[in-house]
């Protein structure tokens, strides 16, 4: 008998900003036997569950590795491994952003660019991976800790931020592929392997009892020393964003109106604070992925050396002309204040007391800003301590102002959409010109309809949502702004891995 030792979950490690939450993390693995015995020509092989050196009869014994283990779910969901691609599908793959870099480096980003990516693509392949990673983790999370003697209380709330988790790899998953193999327990038989494509509208289905599920078990905050776990605020604000995906618009308002309810989110006073080492988990954050450097094992952010200029970056996903050209300008030509804060260009102030120059993207001449961080704030590259903000506050105001206008309510439309740009005027340094991002006031329906899909790209520009707002735009939308390359009828998905094809006997035909 050949035995095949397989790590199904990596040394689990979660970072939340404050330090003190630290004394919960220990590195957490699972290690898979998969016993294959060989009969005669190997064309028969005798197939058995899986079985670890750490099982349900060795680890979920206490409270001590219940948190170890939805720390283990945090982790998977963060910028610590490289193979957390949601920028090369929600921004490179859109109109905002070409792959950057070397042009031989990272080559297959390319392909997705250019969406003649197939199924062999390395790209697709590791993020299939990475996001059903993070699914496993909270499978096993959610099978096995109901077991587990421990406070009630905090049973519940661990088994709710598993299931938003596992709401939201499942999100990202059925957005960048569509019809996905729906895998709800863990790994440890053949039948939980092989799944079969569930349809989109059944992944939706449960996506939102899990986001529900969540929504009735976490707290609207939490202590300083567990600050950036999930809440009952960032369950709703999914909910709603997920209403909003399916164009259920008067459910999305609903659950929208309840993360407002709760009295605790507002937008910062300047939008650049959003994306400041300083301001993180801030009022405007409602879903945060968690990073700290400086930790062995690593648990910072890669972003900033993804992104950042040579030689201490990559300087991928490199914003386009075509974004740059999206922000107002006043007819004196003062630009909107968000532009410098999200996008390095030629001359503009930077990161470490020095301007910005053009020769440091060879791609644009532009660099994304909002995941850099001064080298005074590094210890190493690859090592960024910035969290990702998936969720904020702005984000919530411009879907409610969406909904709103789908639902012919111009007045709430505009005064979400309004409250928005008065921020980002506010944000200028100095006083502001009185024809900088002026009010919009304008009550027709198609006219406001662009309007704050232009305002969205702008205000979320570099933060991994635009190719996903530009599918559910629609056919015409989508193809209008990224050209000849994209048919909408059938590159709206992409394809499925061949790995997973391969691996999983459900998918045969």
């Amino acid at each position: 008998m050949k035995q095949i030792k397989h790590t199904f979950l990596n040394p689990d490690r979660l970072s939340f900003q404050n330090k003190n939450l630290r004394s919960y993390l220990k590195n957490f693995t699972f290690l898979l036997v998969l016993s294959l015995v060989s009969l005669g020509s190997c064309t028969k092989f005798l197939t058995e569950n899986l079985k670890g050196d750490f099982s349900t009869e060795t680890f979920y014994k206490n409270q001590t590795q219940a948190i170890q283990a939805i720390n283990g779910v945090y982790n998977a969901i963060s910028f610590t491994n490289s193979s957390n691609d949601i920028w090369v599908f929600g921004d490179v793959a859109s109109d905002d952003a070409v792959k950057g870099g070397n042009p031989g480096d990272q080559a297959e980003i390319t392909y997705i660019d250019e969406f003649a990516a197939d199924a062999n693509n390395g790209i697709i392949i590791n993020y299939w991976q990475f996001e059903y990673e993070g699914i496993s983790r909270a499978n096993n999370v959610i099978a096995n800790v109901p077991a587990v003697p421990m406070d009630e209380a905090l049973k519940n709330r661990i088994l709710g931020e598993a299931k938003f988790v596992r709401a939201y790899n499942y999100f990202n998953l059925v957005n960048t592929f569509g019809s996905v193999p729906l895998k709800l327990i863990p790994p440890v038989t053949q039948e939980a392997i092989n799944v079969p494509l569930s349809d989109v509208s059944a992944i939706y289905l449960q996506i939102e009892k899990d986001l529900s599920d969540a929504v009735a078990v976490l707290p609207v905050s939490y202590p300083s020393n567990e600050k950036g776990r999930i809440t009952e605020g960032a369950a709703l604000a999914m909910l709603g964003k997920v209403n909003l995906y399916q164009g259920k618009w008067a459910e999305a308002l609903r659950y929208f109106h309840e993360v407002d309810n709760l009295g605790i989110y507002g937008l910062l006073p300047s939008y650049a604070d959003n994306f400041k080492l300083a301001f993180e988990n801030s009022k405007e954050s409602i879903f945060e992925i968690q990073h700290l450097s400086g930790q062995n094992p690593g648990e910072g952010s890669g972003l900033n050396q993804w992104f950042g200029p040579a030689p201490r970056g990559y300087y991928f996903n490199a914003p386009t002309q075509l974004l740059v050209d999206a922000y107002e300008k006043t007819p004196s030509g003062i630009v909107d204040p968000r532009l410098d804060a999200s996008i390095g260009r030629d001359g503009q102030p930077w990161l470490n007391g020095e301007l910005y120059s053009s020769s440091w993207s060879l791609a644009t001449g532009y660099l994304t800003k909002k995941h850099q961080q001064p080298q005074s704030e590094l210890t190493a590259a690859g090592d960024g301590g910035l969290n990702y903000i998936y969720l904020r506050y702005a984000d919530v105001l411009l879907m409610k102002a969406e909904a709103f206008n789908e639902t012919n309510n111009a007045d709430s439309a505009r005064a979400n959409l309004n409250k928005v740009r008065q921020r980002a005027r506010a944000s200028y340094n100095g006083t502001a010109p009185p024809d900088l991002l002026p009010d919009i006031t304008t009550s027709d329906n198609s006219q406001l309809r662009d309007l704050i899909r232009k305002e969205r790209r702008v205000e979320m520009a570099q933060e991994f949502h635009r190719y996903f707002d530009l599918m559910r735009y629609g056919k015409a939308y989508a193809e209008t702004a990224l050209g000849a390359k994209f048919n909408y009828d059938t590159k709206r998905y992409f394809p499925l891995p061949q790995a997973e094809i391969d691996a999983n006997q459900a998918l045969k035909p």
